[in-house]
């Protein structure tokens, strides 16, 4: 049976015909979650912490449980400087450069810095910016430049990012439920009706991208 895949959560809901990937801090991390991501998000720096933090992230990407790094990235609508947030995530993708595993990216108004670092440093690992909400210019872009977008609480939201979804690659494209209360049941639902392909056809692309992507 083909399983549903939410690429992004920060709720473990240990469902029988989901793979989730949950959202892990080095600073609290739980041992029980069976797939999971880690990293330090750039609202949560501290750079009291942060060579404890990288210590721990370094040692759980070794890990088979631990799917992929983040959710990390760069965000310019917080306080925290834009060069502090820039040299934490690079040294977060020095790490997992050193492993095949993806990144799971959190973006606020940062994706032409984001596709620089990409080029920058060289990244072969796939980048999955997560919770996408941008019109399709950014979509456009990113797409260009070999990012996966992955669709969630905006879909289900914001009539205008149907647009994006329609003509977004198929190869490139994940579902998550990250904060939101729905399900990844009702993500997927508003997803397939949005491409006009039932659920299992939807189920297929999704699961054969995380598959691919996840080297499962």
């Amino acid at each position: 049976m083909t399983k549903f895949i939410n690429l992004h959560t920060h709720k473990f809901s240990n469902l029988s015909d989901v793979i989730e990937v949950v959202n892990q801090y080095p600073w609290e991390f739980n041992s029980i979650l069976s797939n999971y991501s880690i990293g330090i998000h750039p609202w949560y720096i501290d750079e009291k912490r942060l060579n404890n933090d990288l210590k721990i992230i370094k040692k759980k990407l070794q890990l088979k449980e631990c799917l992929a790094l983040g959710e990390c990235g760069l965000d310019k609508r917080i306080e925290i400087p834009l060069d502090v947030q820039i040299s934490v995530f690079k040294k977060q993708l020095e790490i997992v450069k050193q492993t095949k595993k993806p990144i799971v990216l959190h973006c606020v108004a940062a994706y032409d810095e984001v596709i620089a670092i990409k080029k920058e440093m060289k990244i072969d690992n796939p980048m999955i910016i997560h919770g996408f909400s941008k019109n399709d210019q950014v979509a456009q872009s990113l797409l260009k430049n070999g990012f996966y977008l992955s669709f969630g609480k905006y879909l289900l939201r914001n009539p205008d990012l149907e647009k994006v979804f329609t003509f977004a690659p198929e190869n490139q494209i994940l579902l998550e439920t990250d904060t939101i209360e729905e399900s990844i049941y009702q993500v997927y639902e508003k997803a397939a009706l949005i491409k006009g392909i039932s659920i299992d056809e939807l189920k297929t692309i999704v699961f054969t991208n995380f598959s691919r992507i996840f080297n499962n």
